[in-house]
C-alpha cells in the first residue's frame, strides 16, 4: 500500500521534472525583479511620463527667470529747432530759433524683488551743440547715475505675477511628478500580476500532465483486469474518454500559458525586440511564500504619506490656493511706495556762439570746463543731485471683475480642498479591501492544502479498494478529478495571494521601496536636475 505523504512527495518531485523537461529550448528565464526592471524601462506610457515631468520640472525653473535682472541699453541721436516765443530767443541771426544737436546713451538694470517691488539702476550720458546765444557751453557733456526703489504695500505685496508663475509651475511640476511615480506603480502592480499568473499557468500545465498520467495509470491497471478477466472489456471505455477529456483540459492550459507569457511580452518588450517576441518565457519565481500580517492602521497612515495621489492632489490644492491668493489680491487698492535718488554732471566749453544778456556778464564756472572726464567728476562732486520720496494710490471704482474672479478662485479652492479629502478616503478603502484580499487569500492557501491532503488520501484509498475490486473507475477516476481540483485550487490560492500582496503595496505606495528605482529615470534615462 503506498503512502499519502509520499504520495505528495513524489507529485512534488514529478512537477519538477515535468517543468524541466516540457520547457522549450528557447524558453527565457526570467525573474520577477528583472521583469520590473525591463518593464520600468521599456514602458511608453513611463516614457511619455518623464518626459512630461521634465519639461514640468524646465518650466518650473523658467518661472524663476522672472527674477532674472534686465539690462536695457539705448543710443540715440538727434537734431532739434524749436520755435521759441521770447524776444530772447538767443537765435542766431537770421535764424527764428537756435539748432541743438545731441547725442545720447544710456543703462538701464532692473530687477524684480521677492516683495513683490522693482529696484533699476539707470545711468545716462549725453554731448550736445547748440548755436543758440544763450547757451554757456557747446558743447556740453552731461552725466546721470540713478537708483530708483517702488515696492507695493497693499496689493501685490503677499502675491505678484512673477510669484504666482513660480508657484504654479512648483505645483505643475509636483504634479507631473505624482502621475510618473503612479504610472511606476501602475506598472510594477502589473507586472507583478501577469508574472504570478504566467507561474500560476504554467503550474496548471504539470497537474493537467499529471492528471493524464494518473488517467493513463487506471486504463493500464483496468487492461490488465480485463485480459485477467475480471473485469468486462466495456471498462476500458471509461478511462480512455477521460484520458481525452483531460487532454483537452491540457490543451486549453497551454494555450492560457501562450496568452500569460503574451501580456508579460507586451509590458518589458520593444518593437525591436524581434527574436524575443518569438521565445518563450520561463519564470525562476516560486509561488510559495511566508504570510505576512499586515498592521492596517499602520498600513492606511503610510498610504496617506506615500501614494501618489495625494501629492498630485495635494500639488492641485496648492495651486487653487496661489490662484485664489492673486485673485483676492487683484481686489485690493494699490499703494506704491517710490523711493529714488539721482546724480548730475555736467562739464563742456565755451559756446563760440554765445553772447550775453546786457548787464549780465556770460562767466563760465571753472569747475565745468573740460571734456567727459570732467563731467563724471562734478557727477561723483555731488554737486547736482535729485532725492525722491512718494506714494502712489489707486482703487479701480466698483471692481466687479476681480471681485468675481475672486469668488470664482475660492470656489474652486474650495472644490479642490474637497478633492483631497476624497481620494484621501479612497486610499483609506483601498487599503482596507486590500488588507482583506490578504487575509482571505492567506486563509484559502490553508484550506486549499488541507483539501489537497484529503485528496490525496482520498484517492489512495479508493485505488486500493480498486485494487481489490471494491470500486470502479468512475470513482477512482473522481477521486483523480478532486485531486487536481485541489492541486489547481492551491496554485490559484498562491498566485492570488502574491497578487494580493502586490495589491497591499500599491495600496500603501510602498512598491517603490526596497527598489533602486528613481521615479524620474525609470525609463531608462538620466533623472532632471
Amino acid at each position: 500500500m503506498r503512502d499519502p505523504g509520499a504520495s505528495a512527495a513524489v507529485f512534488a518531485v514529478m512537477m519538477s521534472m515535468m517543468a524541466a523537461g516540457n520547457a522549450r529550448g528557447a524558453d527565457r528565464p526570467l525573474g520577477l525583479e528583472e521583469a520590473i526592471g525591463l518593464a520600468l524601462r521599456h514602458s511608453d506610457t513611463i516614457i511619455i511620463r518623464r518626459e512630461a515631468a521634465a519639461a514640468s520640472d524646465a518650466a518650473a525653473g523658467g518661472a524663476r527667470g522672472a527674477y532674472d535682472p534686465l539690462l536695457e541699453v539705448s543710443a540715440g541721436w538727434s537734431r532739434t529747432t524749436e520755435p521759441v516765443n521770447s524776444a530772447f530767443s538767443g537765435a542766431p541771426s537770421g535764424e527764428l530759433a537756435p539748432t541743438v544737436e545731441a547725442g545720447r546713451t544710456g543703462l538701464v538694470v532692473s530687477q524684480l524683488l521677492p516683495t513683490g517691488g522693482a529696484v533699476s539702476l539707470r545711468a545716462a550720458a549725453s554731448r550736445e551743440t547748440t548755436d543758440g546765444a544763450f547757451t554757456l557751453l557747446s558743447p556740453a557733456y552731461g552725466t546721470r547715475v540713478g537708483l530708483e526703489l517702488r515696492q507695493p504695500l497693499l496689493r501685490d505685496l503677499a502675491i505678484d505675477p512673477a510669484r504666482l508663475g513660480m508657484q504654479l509651475a512648483d505645483a505643475g511640476n509636483m504634479e507631473a511628478m505624482a502621475a510618473l511615480e503612479g504610472t511606476v506603480n501602475d506598472t510594477i502592480a502589473a507586472v507583478t500580476r501577469s508574472y504570478w499568473n504566467l507561474v500560476a499557468a504554467r503550474r496548471e500545465v504539470i497537474v493537467r500532465r499529471e492528471a493524464i498520467r494518473l488517467a493513463e495509470e487506471q486504463l493500464e491497471e483496468t487492461i490488465t483486469r480485463v485480459e485477467g478477466g475480471a473485469a468486462p472489456r466495456t471498462d476500458e471505455a471509461q478511462p480512455r474518454a477521460e484520458i481525452e477529456r483531460r487532454r483537452g483540459e491540457l490543451f486549453e492550459s497551454i494555450e492560457s500559458v501562450s496568452r500569460a507569457e503574451n501580456l508579460v511580452k507586451l509590458l518589458i518588450l520593444t518593437d525591436a525586440d524581434g527574436a524575443a517576441w518569438l521565445e518563450g518565457i520561463e519564470p525562476t519565481e516560486s509561488l510559495e511564500t511566508a504570510g505576512v500580517e499586515p498592521d492596517i492602521a499602520a498600513e492606511m497612515e503610510r498610504a496617506l504619506l506615500l501614494r501618489p495621489e495625494v501629492a498630485a492632489a495635494a500639488a492641485f490644492l496648492e495651486r487653487r490656493r496661489a490662484e485664489s491668493r492673486f485673485a483676492s489680491n487683484d481686489v485690493r487698492p494699490a499703494l506704491d511706495a517710490v523711493v529714488s535718488y539721482d546724480r548730475f554732471g555736467l562739464s563742456g566749453f565755451e559756446n563760440p556762439d554765445g553772447g550775453s544778456i546786457p548787464g549780465v556778464p556770460a562767466l563760465i564756472p571753472s569747475e565745468l570746463e573740460g571734456g567727459w572726464s570732467r563731467s563724471w567728476a562734478t557727477l561723483g562732486e555731488g554737486h547736482f543731485d535729485d532725492t525722491r520720496l512718494g506714494l502712489v494710490f489707486g482703487i479701480p471704482l466698483g471692481n466687479r471683475t476681480a471681485r468675481a474672479a475672486a469668488a470664482g478662485a475660492r470656489n474652486a479652492e474650495r472644490g479642490a480642498e474637497a478633492e483631497l479629502a476624497r481620494i484621501r478616503k479612497v486610499i483609506r478603502v483601498e487599503v482596507l479591501d486590500a488588507g482583506a484580499a490578504l487575509q482571505t487569500a492567506a486563509q484559502r492557501i490553508e484550506a486549499a492544502r488541507a483539501a489537497l491532503e484529503s485528496a490525496e488520501v482520498q484517492l489512495f484509498a479508493e485505488q486500493e479498494r480498486f485494487a481489490v475490486g471494491l470500486s470502479t473507475n468512475f470513482l477512482v477516476l473522481t477521486r483523480q478529478n478532486d485531486l487536481s481540483g485541489a492541486r489547481l485550487e492551491e496554485i490559484e490560492s498562491l498566485a492570488d495571494y502574491r497578487t494580493a500582496l502586490s495589491q497591499m503595496e500599491r495600496a500603501t505606495g510602498s512598491l517603490l521601496q526596497g527598489r533602486d528605482t528613481d521615479p524620474a529615470a525609470a525609463a531608462g534615462e538620466e533623472p532632471s536636475k
